[in-house]
């Protein structure tokens, strides 16, 4: 169908799609900033084109850039990786309408599940379970309200497009809920051009699990179990891990039934992510669905030993997924941590500059995902994470002395990271034991290996955060 892919995207991922298109015989175009001039995804493409000036207005979401160096270069399909243009719908239909394969789902599947909204409308027709709230937007604070008397305090608004925790508030009483309600609206339409909200339930202290899916056009759908990505701080995942700590099979099965009857519903194909809210007591809620290969997608290759990405291209070209799902079951316990060029102890200040000296940890069951090198210069134009350390072991307790010691070996001078702030974590009892959800890193986690003070400022005053959502969640992916 396509002999040449085009990556819309750059870093560590632009580098993960070259890998994939090699391994199955594509050749493979890098697109870049002037910025990135010198990144190694234009090293190992077969091909590089720039499109335009550091700042991603200029180049990585200038569609008409990308799609000139597609037809410059005859590309016939485009990757769009995860952030950036990837869940942009208007995208992928410029793609369709210029004869070139977007390598994820429909422009109308892009938008009907980026609707939340309309998205939780889908999820119940196909008896997904859901968050009680509105059926549709609230356009004004005294219809909130009514909602919210009838479906009790506390609640959450939510913009009914977007993500990255923009346009959300929690609300536990009616002037909370007035004053959130027009805070909300106004960032929402400056965030995404969208001031419209809806209410729902707040599920206070959940956990954040998610199913990893992949269906194909012949209407074949299968699930790769779930990845727990309750390690957040302001909604940003920092960890994931699989198993989860919560799941059992029973629960495991259930969920991914349900995500796969949910794609179903949308004939959806290609890779995404149906993401729940779980409670402590294993009842668990359509929260949204994300239309992409998310960045925690290895977590998954290496518990189930699938290529997700390959699997990915694969269904563009038209080709059926081999799988049964009886013999998708997990191998191994795996674990991730973002690196991420940020100053911890300046409340996670992103530190851009040049890398001085690098040694990565390596060995069985270790792989690192990175695009840096040393001597690279980090951009202050981008998303802060410069690298995934993942790690597998045939235990969750053996994963997690293994990513102490992959850390430990993990090396990177010039620039501050999240290395020593991801040891803490691993330290922690409680995330030891399982015991964390959504709101730990904000109100329980402490440095219990030095002297039991906070490693960071991460649970700030109720006067600084009265117009801050308390439990929200929200897509990362935003670059």
């Amino acid at each position: 169908m396509f002999e040449k892919v085009l990556i819309a995207n750059r870093g560590e991922i632009a580098l993960r799609v070259i890998r994939a298109c090699r391994e199955i015989g594509l050749k493979t175009v890098a697109v870049y900033s002037e910025a990135d001039r010198d990144a190694l995804h234009v090293r190992f493409a077969d091909e590089d084109i720039c499109i335009g000036e550091a700042l991603p207005g200029k180049s990585y979401l200038d569609t008409k850039q990308i799609i000139a160096a597609a037809e410059i270069t005859n590309a016939g399909a485009i990757h769009p990786g995860y952030g950036f243009l990837a869940e942009n719908a208007d995208f992928a239909e410029i793609c369709q309408s210029c004869d070139i394969t977007f390598i994820g789902p429909t422009p109308e599947q892009i938008r009907q599940l980026g609707d939340k909204v309309m998205a939780k409308d889908m999820m119940k027709k196909a008896g997904v379970p859901t968050i009680p709230g509105s059926e549709g937007s609230v356009p004004t604070f005294q219809e909130a309200a009514e909602m919210a008397h009838e479906i009790g305090y506390p609640v959450i608004l939510k913009a009914v497009v977007g993500g990255g925790g923009k346009g959300m508030r929690a609300c536990r009483d009616d002037a909370e809920l007035e004053r959130g309600f027009h805070v909300a609206a106004s960032e929402a339409g400056n965030a995404f051009g969208n001031p419209d909200l809806y209410l729902e339930k707040l599920i206070v202290n959940p956990h954040h699990v998610e199913i990893q899916l992949m269906g194909d056009k012949h209407g074949n759908y299968f699930h790769f179990g779930e990845r727990d990505c309750s390690l957040q701080r302001r909604h940003q995942k920092l960890l994931e891990e699989t198993p989860s700590p919560l799941m059992t099979d029973q629960l495991r099965e259930e969920m991914g039934r349900a995500a796969v009857d949910g794609a179903r519903q949308v004939g959806y194909h290609g890779a995404g992510t149906m993401e729940f809210l779980v409670t402590d007591d294993l009842k668990y809620y359509f929260m949204e669905m994300n239309t992409r290969i998310q960045v925690e997608h290895p977590v998954t290759e290496e518990a189930y030993e699938v290529d997700l990405v390959v699997d990915q291209i694969r269904v563009a070209m038209g080709e059926k997924l081999m799988y049964r799902q009886e013999d998708i079951k997990p191998k191994w316990a795996t674990i991730e941590c973002r690196i991420n060029a940020e100053d911890v102890e300046k409340d996670f200040r992103p530190t851009p500059g040049t890398i001085t000296g690098l040694h990565v940890p390596d060995g069985p069951g270790v792989r690192v995902d990175r695009a840096v090198y040393t001597s690279y210069v980090i951009p202050p134009y981008y998303d802060s994470m410069i690298a995934k350390l993942i790690v597998r072991a045939r235990t969750r307790d053996l994963a997690i002395r293994k990513m102490k010691n992959a850390l430990d070996e993990f090396i990177i001078e010039g620039v501050p990271t999240t290395i020593e702030f991801h040891k803490e974590i691993l330290r922690h009892p409680d995330f030891i034991s399982g015991n964390y959800d959504i709101d730990f890193l904000e109100t329980r986690f402490r440095d219990t290996a030095r002297d039991a003070r906070p490693v960071v400022t991460l649970k700030r005053s109720a006067e600084e955060t009265k117009d801050e959502p308390v439990t929200t969640l929200a897509d990362e992916e935003t670059q």
